[in-house]
């Protein structure tokens, strides 16, 4: 992470200004400029955590900060500590302290042993979700959750991980992805708090919604890829950077007129990915002339070939490897849901869909036009004849603000939990 100081613009500045207004240093705006209300409460935090009191987020700064960001703290037990009593203090289970430590025995507490403290939300859904926060976010998984299995599919045009994640165990697989459209990334926090929340109540024993978690992990395994587009995303949230290869194509592939945070849908490359599946790839390609598109830029170039794309293939060899019975592919926006494809989907699907549209309250519809061709769910429909689903999620013009995550979530968490077990 870069040096932090007055002046200080951008979307790491809004991840500093959040995890301060959550421990109660920061009543300012959330708005990634790092005025005097942000320094002063970061000397207050650095006060509180016997750091130079600069209001300077550095490299010394930042290393305390990180575990914090990752949802927990390291703490030293010491003489006459019970797990309980930590648990109180940090407003937090012994369930999940017993989960991030394995092998901890509460009945023989090894005094000075350091142990991870989960306390904090790992998944911060009021600030920009760059990939940064996502990969800092899956080893907080990784360490605080260590039952889920995190893998990756593959790598992205600038070497970034396609992270998975898997939850569950069961027979009954199903596979979640987002973002594969750069604006669109609001949905992978949408995946990757519920994923959080799924394992916040398996380690707890608790349910959601009326599901007991730990008997759906028993009887599903739902895998989830929250960031196709990762390269798209940044270039979307971070804007377009001197030192990216693709500099100066990519000036010249924006012919708007307008900024990439506004515009850019597809991966650096300039390929719309949700348009470089092979289910209709033809005609999607024939389709760019009607709306003047003649190579790569912001949206709806197919590519040079299906699959044309380290994303697309990863995501594809994926789905293959998983074999799953049911797909959900998130997009924003327009509160719908997306289930068919050249009449290739099978009865159950317009069933499941209806089931899936009463549980959020999203509208069930077809494509029309370009936006019919060479998606993934309709590559997986084509592949598969099995249950393929487009969730467009939230209203308004993309990219979404992040105002809008809370409702999006309530509406998601039952239709994510109910395509799990759905027949």
């Amino acid at each position: 992470m870069r040096t932090l100081r007055i002046g200080s613009r951008g979307t790491d500045v809004k991840e500093v200004q959040s995890l301060l207004q959550r421990l109660g240093y920061y009543t300012g705006a959330i708005d990634g400029i790092f005025g005097s209300g942000t320094e002063n409460a970061v000397r207050a935090f650095q006060r509180d955590y016997g750091l130079t009191p600069d209001g300077i987020v550095g490299p010394r700064t930042f290393s305390v900060m990180e575990p914090l960001l990752m949802g927990y703290s390291v703490y030293t037990i010491r003489p006459g500590d019970t797990l309980y009593r930590i648990a109180q203090n940090y407003g937090t289970s012994v369930a999940r302290i017993m989960t991030a430590n394995p092998g901890l025995i509460p009945e023989n507490l090894q005094v000075a042993r350091r142990i991870l403290i989960p306390w904090l939300d790992i998944v911060d859904t009021r600030i920009d979700y760059t990939y940064e926060i996502l990969e800092r976010d899956i080893n907080a998984f990784r360490r605080l959750y260590p039952f889920l299995e995190i893998g990756s599919a593959g790598q992205s045009v600038l070497g970034k991980e396609l992270y998975y994640v898997k939850l569950g165990t069961g027979p009954n697989r199903v596979f979640y992805n987002g973002a594969h459209h750069a604006l669109e990334w609001i949905t992978t926090p949408v995946l990757m708090k519920f994923i959080e929340n799924y394992a916040k109540a398996y380690a707890e024993g608790r349910s959601i919604r009326g599901y007991d978690i730990r008997r759906l992990f028993e009887r599903s395994t739902i895998y989830i890829l929250p960031m196709v587009n990762p390269d798209g995303v940044d270039l979307v949230l971070n804007g377009l950077q001197r030192d990216n290869p693709y500099y100066n194509q990519l000036l010249q592939w924006n012919t708007t007129g307008r900024p990439f945070s506004q515009v850019w849908q597809a991966n650096i490359r300039g390929v719309d990915l949700n348009h470089n599946y092979d289910a209709a790839w033809q005609e999607s390609k024939e389709a760019e002339a009607q709306y003047g598109i003649t190579g790569p830029g912001p949206t709806r170039y197919s590519g040079p070939e299906p699959f044309s794309e380290p994303e697309t293939r990863a995501v594809r060899d994926l789905t293959y490897a998983v074999n799953p019975r049911l797909v959900l592919a998130y997009h924003s926006q327009g509160e719908v849901i997306y289930w068919s494809f050249l009449d290739l989907a099978p009865p159950e699907s317009l069933r499941i869909g209806q089931a899936l549209s009463r549980v959020s309250g999203y509208a069930l519809d077809q494509t029309v036009g370009i936006a019919s061709y060479a998606g993934y769910k309709d590559w997986f429909i084509q592949e598969y004849r099995r249950p393929g689903f487009t969730i467009e999620v939230g209203r308004g013009t993309n990219p979404l603000p992040i105002s809008q995550f809370p409702r999006i979530y309530a509406d998601n968490e039952g239709l994510l939990l109910l395509a799990a077990v759905i027949q």
